[in-house]
C-alpha cells in the first residue's frame, strides 16, 4: 500500500512560523469508520486523515460490503448494522496499520464468517499474541503465525466463524500491559459475548473506543482505569448514525510544535488539536521543562472530544526525566522527544518505553543510531534512552527503516543542523501524514521532497 519511494533534503531553516492543522487523528479514525460500519444508516465524517493506516481500515470495511466514499471532504459510511457484515471476497490487507490489524481481529472473532489479515513486511514483524490470547479465551477461533520469537504470534491472522449456537462468552481480564489496541479488540469482540467484557489496564490507556461507544448508548461503564460492556444491559443492540469529526492527531501536531520549541525564534500554532487527557503526556511534560506553550480549547469533536488549539514559541528547556504513567499518554511522539532532548540544558532521561521496540521498527535502537548520526550523545537503554543536551549538529543520511516517526523525527534534527540532512524511505511518513513536507515549507522550513 505504500506510495514511490522519497527522499527528503533538509537544511538548516531560520524561524518557522504560523498557523497550521494538522491531519485528523489516525486512532479516533479508525474507530470512526468501524462505527460508522456498524452503525444503522448513512453517517458523515469530516476530517479523516487521508493516510494510509486510515485507508486500510477504509478499505478493509468496502470488502466486507460496506460502501464508503469521499465527497468534498466528507467521507459518508453506509453503515450496514453489528450483524451486516459479509465475508471478504479475499485477505484484508492492513498494510503498514497495527490497528486496524488489533481492532479488527476483535469485530471479526464475533462474526459467522472466516476471514485471513493480512499485513506488509513491517506489520508481519509486530507481535499480534497481546491480542489473539485474550480473545482464544473468550472462546475466538483466531490464530496467529509463528516468527522471530519462540512463543510470540505473529501475521497474518486467520480466523474461523463462530457456527451456528456457538457465541463468544464474557471475559474478566487484568491486561498485563496498558493498551488501548487490546483494550478495543476485546470490546468491540464484547459487542457480539453472552455475557460481560470486565477489563482492567495498569494504567489507563488513549479511551477512544470508549468515549465512542458512551456517545452512541452503548452500555458501557467505566471507573478509572477499568471498563465493563454488558451486551445483556438494557439497549437497543445497535445505534443510530451519526456526524462526527476528527480532531487533529496530537502525535503530528507534535512535529510542527517541537520544531517550534527546537529552533530559535519560531513560534507556531495547531488548531483543533486532540486533547483527550489520555493523549496530553507530551504538552504536559513540555510545561514540565519549561516550555513557552499555550491551549485555547475549540469545541468537541467525534465520540465527544475535546479539541483545543495548541502553541508553542522558542525558549530555553531543561532536561528532565520522563517515565511512568505520563509515558503512556505520549508514546508515540518519544521519538520526536528524543529530538528535542538535543537543545535542552543537561540530560534527558526516557524510561518505561520498552513498548517502542515493537513498533514499526525498534524506535529506541533506530533513534539512538540517529542522534549519534547528527553527532549526538547518548545511552540506550532496555526501556529508554538518555540524551545530552547541547551538542552542534552536523548533517547525516538516515534511512527510515520503514517507520514514519523516525523519517519525521530526523527532520527536525535536520532543521537545526549545519549542511544537508539526506532522509530516505521518506515516504514511510504517507501512513500518518501526508502533507508534511508542504506543511512545514509553509512555516518557512528548508526541506525539499524527491521522488525516487
Amino acid at each position: 500500500m505504500h506510495s514511490s519511494k522519497k527522499r527528503y533534503r533538509v537544511r538548516k531553516s531560520g524561524p518557522l512560523r504560523g498557523t497550521v492543522q494538522v491531519p485528523g487523528d489516525k486512532s479516533i479514525g479508525h474507530r470512526s469508520l468501524i462505527f460508522g460500519a456498524l452503525g444503522r444508516g448513512l453517517s458523515r465524517i469530516t476530517g479523516l486523515s487521508e493516510g494510509l493506516d486510515n485507508a486500510a481500515t477504509r478499505q478493509a470495511f468496502r470488502s466486507m460490503g460496506v460502501g464508503v466514499g469521499t465527497h468534498d471532504g466528507t467521507t459518508e459510511v453506509h453503515g450496514v448494522g453489528l450483524r451486516g457484515l459479509r465475508m471478504p471476497s479475499d485477505v484484508v490487507d492492513c498494510g503498514n496499520s497495527g490497528t486496524t490489524m488489533r481492532l479488527l481481529a476483535g469485530l471479526l472473532s464475533g462474526q459467522r464468517f472466516g476471514t485471513r489479515m493480512v499485513g506488509d513486511a513491517s506489520l508481519t514483524r509486530r507481535p499480534m499474541g497481546r491480542v489473539i490470547h485474550p480473545l482464544r479465551a473468550r472462546g475466538a477461533h483466531i490464530a496467529g503465525t509463528s516468527g522471530a520469537k519462540q512463543d510470540e504470534l505473529y501475521p497474518p491472522i486467520s480466523i474461523a466463524p463462530l457456527v451456528e449456537g456457538e457465541a463468544l462468552q464474557g471475559i474478566e481480564y487484568a491486561m498485563p500491559v496498558a493498551s488501548a489496541q487490546v483494550k478495543s479488540a476485546l470490546l468491540l469482540s464484547g459487542l457480539y459475548a453472552d455475557g460481560p467484557t470486565i477489563l482492567e489496564e495498569p494504567v489507563l490507556s488513549r479511551d477512544h473506543t470508549e468515549r465512542m461507544m458512551l456517545s452512541l448508548g452503548v452500555p458501557l461503564q467505566t471507573a478509572g482505569a477499568s471498563v465493563v460492556l454488558d451486551p445483556n444491559a438494557d439497549w437497543s443492540g445497535g445505534w443510530e448514525p451519526f456526524e462526527w469529526h476528527v480532531p487533529g492527531d496530537p502525535s503530528s501536531a507534535a512535529f510542527p510544535l517541537l520544531a517550534a520549541a527546537m529552533v530559535p525564534g519560531s513560534q507556531v500554532s495547531v488548531e483543533e488539536v486532540c486533547v483527550n487527557p489520555t493523549r496530553t503526556g507530551l504538552f504536559d511534560w513540555l510545561r514540565l521543562i519549561g516550555a513557552d506553550i499555550t491551549h485555547r480549547p475549540s469545541g468537541h469533536g467525534a465520540g465527544d472530544e475535546p479539541m483545543a488549539e495548541i502553541s508553542v514559541a522558542h525558549r530555553s528547556i531543561r532536561g528532565s526525566l520522563a517515565g511512568g504513567e505520563i509515558i503512556v499518554r505520549m508514546i508515540d511522539e518519544i521519538p520526536a522527544v528524543c529530538a528535542l532532548a538535543v537543545t535542552a540544558r543537561g540530560e534527558t532521561e526516557i524510561r518505561d518505553a520498552a513498548e517502542l521496540r515493537v513498533k514499526e521498527s525498534d524506535r529506541l535502537a533506530t533513534m539512538a543510531h540517529v542522534l549519534e548520526s547528527f553527532g549526538v550523545s547518548c545511552d540506550e537503554h532496555p526501556d529508554g534512552m538518555t540524551v545530552r543536551g547541547g551538542a552542534e549538529l552536523h548533517g547525516a543520511t538516515i534511512d527510515s527503516h520503514g517507520d514514519h516517526r523516525i523519517a519525521m523525527s530526523a527532520t527536525l534534527l535536520g532543521l537545526l543542523a549545519s549542511g544537508e540532512t539526506v532522509i530516505e524511505g521518506a515516504e514511510a511518513v504517507d501512513t500518518s501524514f501526508p502533507g508534511f513536507v508542504e506543511l512545514f515549507r509553509s512555516l518557512g522550513a528548508d526541506i525539499k521532497e524527491e521522488t525516487l
